[in-house]
């Protein structure tokens, strides 16, 4: 998969990954970039860097509607969507006490969103025999998420969608990656370095934190490879491996770890 005359939509592109994607698909020689995000103001700031290639939209992905939007935006501006980045997402830094609202929350945008994107532009990538979705789901989606419940759960179903729909459409020329960092210098994992939660801790001890830009980079790699999983941190890999290995030794292993963190 090549960026280059690809026209393309990023959600949670004003800032961190989403806007360090948007400038690298550009660089690439994207046909067009929607720059989608609930900050409008944002938005048009890294539209603006692009020019004309870019357009900014106020997009909240957990309604189905604004997505949708994206999607005839960008049909009307550039043609036809191959490359749709489904990239928003939230975290709460809570366990058993997240509220209901929380989990609510977490689930539309996390979960549902990528659900909208693929009812959104699936079909129409199946009529043109080609398309390709990246959903930002997370190393947390595979080795869970210590100190954030909610965010643990809902990137793991945003995999376990992912892979529904590779399954169900690779064959008609839909690609799927997912995309599964641990720390990135972005605006969410510095509020939870400051709020000292958990999460953070936890994601500051299993690797280095590393630059959107370094992301977008192997972004850029993991779709020209059409690999399934997008680890811009190599290590993951190896995590997943031991936990499909010894399951119980890895929650074990997991368990010491969340108590080393609270000590």
């Amino acid at each position: 998969m090549r960026v280059r005359d690809k026209v393309v939509v990023v959600t949670g592109a004003a800032s961190g990954i989403g806007r360090a994607m948007v400038r690298r698909f550009a660089a690439e020689g994207a046909a067009g970039v929607v720059v989608a995000d609930i900050d409008a103001v944002g938005a048009t700031a890294v539209a603006r860097e692009i020019g004309d290639r870019a357009v900014a939209v106020r997009a909240d992905v957990s309604v189905e509607e604004d997505v949708r939007g994206l999607v005839t935006t960008a049909e009307s501006a550039f043609g036809p969507v191959g490359l749709f980045c489904s990239n928003a997402g939230v975290t709460t830094g809570r366990g058993l006490d997240a509220t209901s609202p929380d989990w609510t929350r977490t689930i539309a945008v996390n979960v549902l969103a990528h659900v909208y994107a693929a009812r959104a532009v699936v079909p129409g990538m199946v009529e043109r025999g080609e398309g390709y979705l990246l959903n930002t789901c997370s190393a947390a989606g595979l080795v869970s998420c210590p100190g954030d419940a909610p965010y643990a759960v809902t990137k793991s179903v945003a995999i376990s969608f992912a892979e529904w729909v590779s399954i169900h459409y690779a064959t008609r020329g839909v690609r799927v990656s997912v995309l599964c960092p641990q720390s990135v210098r972005t605006a969410m994992f510095e509020r939870g370095v400051a709020a000292d939660h958990l999460s953070a801790r936890a994601a500051g001890a299993s690797g280095p934190v590393l630059d959107p830009e370094a992301v977008a980079d192997v972004v850029v790699e993991g779709l020209a490879a059409e690999r399934f999983h997008i680890f811009p941190h190599p290590e993951v890999a190896g995590f997943v491996r031991r936990k499909a290995e010894d399951p119980d030794r890895w929650l074990t292993g997991m368990a010491y770890f969340v108590d080393s963190l609270r000590t």
